[in-house]
């Protein structure tokens, strides 16, 4: 299934995408895609409700706004250099282990939403990212069973003020937490319909230009490497969100020069099976 929501901000309504493309109104089953949502079997749940009221329902506006395809989870947890190319970029050794920052939840977005650039930002970036949605509550998970505890993915651009991240004091999740710094979806493709997440190709375009190209092929820790790992110092719930890094090609690296986001670029992303999103960056409206 793909699961979407839409709606005005802090107003969205559960929806899915079906496997012809429309986009319907499941509002009529009474819950938005959250933890509570996942940790009740929502997804098997759903897939019962469907056969019976699919037919029933009506198609979302072409219009509408898409939200988030999760409403904000607990957590937003990032893997910071998992591709060995972008490490090589960064002129960083590869990490023994995976390397963790956390992200704001209130920085998540929907898909087409503007990227805001902050107040006094000098270098917001861009990341595609392979984003995990945890399906069920997970501690101390084995790499063996991780992936039993997955509900599904999704396209994520995690957006970043390297300025604010490097050079601010303390963990980089100064630079990882301003409004909409988390394009989420367009949707959660759950796992049933993606064979192998460490094979799929993820890029973004700057102004029609591709400028990140690469595959999860490229990762240094694999989803149930990660999954386990994380599970060992805190407690995964249902609906959180684990970013599984970007690979080459952000701003920072780019050689000669580093290119950082102005007011009016347009940035497209995508990845294989789940979908594209969109954004153009403009300077926060509230600065």
């Amino acid at each position: 299934m793909k699961l979407l929501r839409f709606g005005p901000i802090g107003q969205e309504k559960p929806g899915i995408q079906t496997a012809d493309g429309k986009n319907l109104d499941c509002s009529s089953f009474g819950e938005d895609w959250n933890e509570s949502f996942f940790e009740n079997e929502g997804l098997h749940r759903l897939r019962l409700w469907l056969r019976e009221n699919q037919s029933k329902l009506s198609e979302i506006p072409k219009n509408a706004r898409l939200g988030s395809p999760i409403a904000r989870p607990s957590k937003i947890i990032c893997i910071g250099l998992n591709y060995r190319m972008h490490a090589e970029e960064a002129g960083m050794p590869v990490p023994e282990v995976p390397i963790i920052f956390m992200k704001a939840t209130s920085s998540l977005c929907g898909p087409y939403d503007p990227i805001f650039i902050p107040k006094n930002s000098t270098q917001t970036d861009w990341e595609v990212e392979l984003a995990v949605i945890i399906g069920k509550r997970a501690k101390y998970v084995s790499i063996e069973n991780a992936m039993d505890y997955v509900a599904g993915y999704a396209t994520h651009n995690d957006v970043s003020e390297r300025d604010f991240q490097l050079r601010h004091g303390g963990q980089w999740v100064k630079g990882k937490s301003a409004d909409h710094f988390a394009p989420l979806g367009p949707y959660l493709v759950t796992k049933d319909e993606i064979s192998n997440p460490h094979k799929l190709r993820l890029w973004l375009k700057l102004n029609g230009k591709i400028v990140q190209d690469s595959n999860t092929s490229d990762f240094i820790f694999d989803i149930p490497t990660i999954i386990a790992h994380l599970s060992q110092y805190m407690t995964l719930l249902p609906g959180d969100v684990i970013s599984t890094g970007t690979p080459a090609g952000v701003g920072m690296g780019l050689k000669p020069n580093p290119r950082y986001l102005e007011h009016g670029d347009v940035v497209e992303l995508g990845i294989d099976g789940l979908g594209n999103s969109r954004q153009v960056a403009m300077n926060d409206p509230e600065a």
